[in-house]
């Protein structure tokens, strides 16, 4: 029998990483137990890894308060229904449990993901063949861009990819199915940058792989509106935060309006807001320079922002 110099097999823990390799921390809620970091699993049989069925939501702690916690309940379970996925606790005991998190990690200013997923079923599509919903809260740290960014502003392309129309899978709700988002992220990688700007399939500027858009022209301020004739977006809670609170306390106006790219070229400045992202200004659009470094209006809704956000009341409503 004829023989091949096969690959001598490694060691399982130098494939894997060991649960000492993974740590403990943080502590990590799922399905009703607080568990190490090491041991946070779900069954390989969830439909939320096997078909990214369900939901999710990245909220921002800051002084050890959950920013803006309703408004991202409400848009979870909006989007649960959506779905026609029925949470198994309430709003609520939904709070209860990030607030277990933020304490079991000692965490002041943090990052929390909250995940719903269809739960474990069956090899197939059948959401009926899922009994009982999955809940996973995770309390940790993200960072998103590099810290000298926010001064300097940064580098961003145009996906060649489009959004997913609206009538395919809207993308107003904020599902665990991101592989459009993804691909396009990949996109910008590639090109040596961090995020890209997301046209649909008409050519209307949309939003990017994970935060919405914003322009300054003649000192107002413009965003894409989330409705299907624009390609549909999702409507980020820092974006609703800086239209109706930040320009109102900086004295600018933002209106919603359709844009194509041209648009958006021809800016004054461009900034992008997302919960983790927070915001942070727009320096360059492929090789288009918009601006030599955060433009001004940007900067004076980003200083006010980060006032809010290190104050003693950031708003929880």
């Amino acid at each position: 029998m004829k023989t091949t110099n096969a690959p001598t097999p490694t060691k399982a823990s130098s494939l894997w990483p060991t649960p000492s390799e993974l740590g403990d921390s943080p502590l990590i809620w799922v399905n009703g137990q607080l568990l190490p970091k090491s041991k946070a699993m779900v069954s390989v049989y969830d439909h939320g890894l096997l078909y990214g069925d369900g939901v999710f939501e990245g909220i921002r702690v800051y002084q050890g308060r959950i920013f803006k916690c309703k408004q991202h309940m409400d848009r979870l379970y909006r989007c649960a229904e959506a779905i026609h996925l029925k949470i198994p606790i309430t709003p609520e005991e939904m709070v209860t449990v990030q607030r277990q998190c933020i304490e079991a990690n000692n965490i002041t200013e943090g990052y929390i993901r909250l995940v719903v997923t269809r739960g474990y079923g069956t090899l197939g599509l059948d959401p009926r063949k899922c009994p009982v919903p999955g809940i996973i809260c995770i309390a940790d740290q993200i960072r998103l861009y590099a810290p000298e960014f926010y001064d300097s502003g940064m580098q961003v392309v145009v996906a060649k990819r489009p959004k997913t129309p609206v009538a395919c899978l809207d993308p107003r709700i904020k599902t665990l199915n991101y592989l459009n988002n993804i691909l396009a992220k990949v996109e910008a990688i590639d090109a040596g940058c961090d995020e890209a700007i997301m046209l649909s399939t008409d050519g209307w500027v949309t939003e990017c792989t994970g935060d919405n858009i914003f322009i300054v022209k003649g000192g107002k301020i413009f965003t894409p509106p989330p409705v299907d004739g624009a390609g549909g977006l999702l409507e980020g809670v820092t974006r609703k935060f800086v239209m109706s609170e930040l320009c109102p306390m900086v004295g600018v106006t933002c209106t919603e309006k359709m844009m194509r790219l041209e648009e958006v070229l021809a800016a004054d400045e461009v900034f992008l807001t997302g919960t983790a992202a927070e915001m942070i200004g727009v320096n360059q659009i492929d090789d288009k320079q918009i601006t030599k470094g955060e433009g001004p209006i940007t900067k004076k809704l980003r200083m006010k922002f980060r006032q809010v956000v290190t104050s003693g009341h950031v708003p929880e409503d």
